[in-house]
């Protein structure tokens, strides 16, 4: 995966450098307070996987515009917006490998700037002067306040089916990477089915990824997560690894993991045995496998387009999305 990680990286470097110069310029608040806030989490590191799709996705569709960074950041403010919100909603401590924001000012405070970021992005979006990429922006926030509402309305669920697992990752995830492609593909002014073609690949580039960052939840140790091993858990979140263990669990395994669920206070040694019983189970193998038919997916979409750099990086970049199952 570092080889795969290296290649990418130097493939944007340049999309990478005008990414941060924008993030930074648009951030313009009314108050130091907003920037200092707002930098916390955004300049805290991340991927900037989402604007760089959408510049991508763009370039694929032979778009020669100069200045689709500044749109493109309009995905990682939504991004960060969302996970703001999120911190303060599950009481997580650390985001990124540093205390989240609500830890080190107050929860309004981080509530309020991600409601900066929220706007930003839509004047953002406005200023593309398209009604459908404005479409697209309305839409992921929609979405993506359902999807977390819904998972909330599940918090400790252990009823919880994968159906609603599935439209919960599709909204909290998925559809930001769907709108990131898709826009790209409407400010270059491309046909429709190229439009869809790079929609699909978002959709299950995001479905692929946030399975993925399930994974990593169970797999990953807290230095190399950004956040503490097991959050997922502790904060009530059934992921696709719990579900499909406690739907082959015995009855005395489930009653145990239920117990677990309940009890967001669980020690080190629970965590484990509970990992233990995700692979017994094929918990996690399977949580790879459903991953890694999105992924499938996803590089069929792109079959449409023409062989060159921009198609082989998202190519990719969708294996990179598989390669962190591992």
């Amino acid at each position: 995966m570092s080889d795969l990680k290296r290649k990418i990286l130097s493939a944007v470097a340049d999309e990478l450098k005008l990414i941060e110069q924008a993030l930074a310029d648009h951030l313009h608040p009314h108050f130091d307070l907003v920037a200092q806030v707002a930098g916390h989490l955004l300049f805290a590191g991340g991927k900037r996987l989402r604007p760089l799709l959408m510049m991508r996705s763009a370039r694929l569709c032979r778009c020669d515009r100069d200045d689709l960074s500044q749109f493109a950041i309009i995905f990682e403010y939504l991004h960060a917006a969302t996970l703001m919100h999120d911190d303060v909603v599950d009481g997580a401590r650390l985001r990124r490998g540093r205390p989240a924001a609500h830890h080190v000012w107050d929860p309004p405070t981080a509530v309020l700037t991600g409601d900066f970021l929220l706007a930003r992005s839509l004047s953002l979006a406005a200023r593309t002067r398209l009604p459908e990429v404005i479409d697209v922006i309305a839409g992921i926030t929609e979405q993506m306040s359902q999807g977390e509402i819904r998972q909330l309305a599940h918090k400790g669920d252990v009823t919880l089916d994968e159906t609603v697992y599935l439209d919960v990752i599709r909204c909290k995830t998925a559809v930001l990477f769907q709108g990131a492609c898709r826009t790209g593909a409407l400010i270059a002014g491309a046909p429709a089915s190229l439009c869809d073609a790079l929609d699909d690949y978002g959709f299950h580039l995001g479905m692929a990824f946030q399975m993925a960052d399930d994974l990593l939840d169970y797999t990953q140790e807290t230095a190399a997560l950004g956040k503490a091993a097991g959050a997922d858990l502790r904060e009530g979140k059934l992921t696709l690894p719990v579900i499909r263990t406690l739907s082959r669990a015995d009855h005395r395994q489930r009653e145990w993991i239920e117990a677990l669920v309940r009890d967001p206070e669980f020690t080190p040694a629970d965590f484990d045995r509970l990992v233990d019983l995700m692979r017994m189970h094929g918990g996690i193998e399977d949580t790879r496998q459903s991953a890694a038919i999105h992924i499938r997916r996803a590089k069929s979409a792109l079959s449409g387009f023409e062989d060159g750099p921009h198609r082989a990086l998202l190519a990719d970049i969708a294996d990179y999305a598989w390669a962190r199952t591992a």
